[in-house]
């Protein structure tokens, strides 16, 4: 899959206003997030290390102990284990992130995605 047509990935809605679309390899995952404004990913640490960048919008982004409020452009690195935590704010937001190694929570969520449609009969 080296080219990706991001509007031809099934949008899973992880959290509410939230939702994300995670094409990935062999070592590292890409994830589209749209969130609507106002919502939340709550504070929350994994072991993966992850980068990003806000595409559109406003983050109130949290990194340990620091907020800042990010706007379009702003790129970041969040080291593993790092408690982190981002809310829309002043509209909605698209982040692109990218986590190394592959989270195996997102994998399995698109692996177990079977869509329904009006030709499963």
């Amino acid at each position: 899959m080296p080219f990706i047509d991001i509007d031809a990935v099934e949008p899973l809605e992880v959290l509410p206003g939230c939702k994300m679309r995670t094409p990935y390899g062999e070592n590292l995952m890409l994830s589209y997030l749209e969130m609507d404004e106002g919502a939340i990913v709550p504070l929350h640490h994994h072991p993966h290390e992850q980068g990003g960048m806000l595409l559109k919008g406003k983050l109130e982004l949290t990194m340990g102990d620091e907020v800042r409020v990010v706007e379009a452009g702003a790129m970041f690195i969040i080291p593993p284990n790092t408690p982190h935590q981002a809310i829309a704010v002043d509209g909605p937001a698209v982040v692109l992130d990218v986590f190394s190694p592959v989270r195996e929570d997102y994998a399995e969520l698109y692996n177990n995605y079977i869509p329904v449609t009006d030709d499963d009969s």
